[in-house]
Formats: structure tokens, sequence, C-alpha cells
């Protein structure tokens, strides 16, 4: 099958890589802003579909859409906008439990197959130091919720409850499932 990977995340393409799923890239450029009132499930499915509709295809192409998000309570933590928004983000995952949703969608002609992954994931108590010290690295700021599980912040969290994959920005169990119905 000829994958089309609709992302320029990095953390995408080198999950998909690791598998052994061979793709191409072709970077879908979408507006990511919340809809008001939308729930964060609704929010990652919606991203993915219309990230898997913007790129261009051939039909014996399979456009891979993806959209992940980091939600505390019912609110969705996107990446942040500057080291301010970092601090305050991991300062409310600190000592808490939050879950990463990723929305993917899988386009080739008119079949369109949509699904997500939920994964549950616990950060241990962080001082007001070793918060700014990992905004200070700056590892934070082209993530969801402000932070990467498979890089600095992995030694703060202490438990996971789900796909780890998913966490670091593709469910890839999941996406291949998706791919076997092609």
């Amino acid at each position: 099958m000829n994958l089309v990977l609709a992302s320029r995340s990095p953390r995408r393409a080198e999950l998909l890589s690791s598998s052994g799923i061979e793709f191409q890239i072709r970077v879908a450029d979408v507006d990511e802003t919340v809809i008001p009132g939308e729930a964060p499930l609704d929010y990652v499915t919606r991203l993915a579909r219309e990230k898997a509709h913007a790129v261009p295809a051939s039909p014996h192409e399979i456009v891979l859409g993806a959209d992940t998000t980091v939600v505390i309570g019912n609110q969705i933590l996107g990446k942040p906008e500057d080291a301010a928004d970092a601090i305050r983000m991991v300062t409310a995952l600190a000592g808490r439990e939050h879950q990463v949703i990723t929305g993917v969608c899988l386009k080739r002609g008119d079949k369109i197959l949509v699904d997500a992954a939920i994964t549950a994931v616990w950060f241990a108590p962080m001082s007001e130091a070793e918060i700014a010290w990992y905004v200070a690295s700056g590892e934070p700021m082209d993530k969801a919720g402000a932070y990467g599980i498979q890089g600095l912040a992995s030694r703060f969290i202490h438990r996971i409850d789900g796909s780890y994959a998913n966490v670091v920005g593709l469910p890839v169990h999941l996406v291949y499932k998706l791919m076997e119905q092609f």
C-alpha cells in the first residue's frame, strides 16, 4: 500500500518508520483552532479528517491524517504559545492525571476510516524549579500539552495506561489495524 502521512511531525514520521511502515510525507496545512464548545474527541477527529482531505492523493494512495491533544479535566491543551504558556500547562499537569487523545483518519478515494486512541498519563508532582528547568530546555514548545514523554519529561511521568506511541503522537497499532481494512 502507498501511505501518505499528512503531517510535518517528526515524531509521527519516526514512529511509522520504526514500525516498518513505508510512507511519504505531504504536509497538510489546516487551521487547528478549537471550535467553541467542541469536545476534545470531536476536535482531534475533525482535525484528522481535515488533514487527510487537505493533501492531494491518487486513487491507490491512503492518506493518514492525525491530530493529538492533551486534555486535563475537559480543557484542551494544545501547543504552547510561549514559555509562559508552557509553564502554565506543565504546572496544571504536575501531580495529576490527564488524557492524551489522538484522532486518526485514513482516506483512500471515497473510503474514510476515523478512530481515536486515548491514553491516561500521570505526572509526578513537580517543583517550580523543575517546571522552569523543563520549559527552559525548549522541549515543550512544539508539543501538545507542552511536554514530550520520549524526552526530558520522561523523568516526571510515573505511569501511563494505554498506548505509549499515542502519547508520542501516533497510535501506530490503531493505524495498522485501520490500514488492514483497505
